[in-house]
């Protein structure tokens, strides 16, 4: 219900009318059956838009805590991220990650469209970044097809850092056709696999966006390069001591040791 009464009712309406955001591609998302719609992450709002311009419910995965604060900040975060239509991760697990498959594949077995950012947070400069093979283990384990999404102007009208989005230009959401990975049936947990289809679902959202490919995980550029307040974090001290040149230098090293300097030039076989 809160859901319906954000989207048509209270958020809804307002986004539409200041923003007129355009849609692409809406024949590929299924009408009917659970899917993963797998999009790029370029702004805070795109978990706005998203929903807004896509005609069934999406559900997000998100922190149980966001649900589980007391006292007015918990009930202003507990209608606002169920607005959003996040579910909260069940914490049962003590493996985060795994807690997170669990509830993205109940969720999926049960009929409903999961929306995921492979990549796994907010691109720090605009592109593509390597996705996390979670997509690839929840398509396979519920056995549904993954649609790419690209946010289009996201990231112009509300950058990192920037509260309130400007007026200008019009954001889009462009739906590729579905993926099909019926193929790889029972395969599930074989990370080869999932490597390979994860890096054809991002071949597909850089052909959807045109952003640049980058194949590191966004979250190890962005610990290299501490200072960029993202919306809704908290600033660091003046006092903290900031790493190194050296240092921030020997991290992306790392990081790019780790993902092998690899672009996804074709799609997966």
């Amino acid at each position: 219900m809160l859901y319906t009464l954000c989207k048509y009712v209270f958020i809804g309406p307002a986004l539409r009318l200041i923003w007129r955001p355009y849609v692409e591609g809406m024949e590929n998302v299924p009408t009917k059956g659970p899917a993963i719609l797998a999009s790029n992450h370029l702004s805070f709002s795109d978990s706005f838009f998203l929903p807004l311009l896509t005609p069934r419910r999406i559900s997000f995965l998100g922190k149980a805590e966001y649900f589980e604060t007391k006292g007015f900040k918990g009930w202003f975060s507990r209608h606002f991220f169920g607005g959003l239509g996040v579910v909260p991760v069940d914490r049962d697990n003590t493996d985060a990650a795994q807690a997170a498959l669990n509830t993205g594949v109940r969720l999926l077995r049960s009929g409903e469209v999961l929306g995921i950012y492979p990549e796994g947070t907010r691109s720090p400069d605009g592109r593509l970044y390597r996705g996390k093979t979670g997509v690839a283990r929840m398509a396979l384990e519920a056995g549904v097809p993954v649609i790419p999404v690209a946010m289009i102007d996201t990231d112009t009208i509300q950058p990192t850092g920037r509260v309130i989005p400007k007026f200008r230009p019009r954001p889009g959401v462009r739906f590729g056709q579905p993926l099909d990975f019926s193929r790889y049936e029972g395969m599930a947990g074989d990370r080869f696999v999932e490597r390979s289809m994860t890096d054809e679902i991002m071949y597909e959202l850089m052909l959807l966006s045109g952003q640049e490919y980058v194949d590191l995980y966004a979250a190890s550029v962005k610990k290299a390069k501490p200072g960029a307040v993202a919306f809704g974090d908290r600033p660091a001290r003046e006092t903290a001591k900031r790493p190194t040149a050296a240092q921030e230098s020997s991290s992306v090293a790392q990081a790019a040791r780790e993902a092998g300097d690899r672009v996804p030039s074709e799609r997966a076989g």
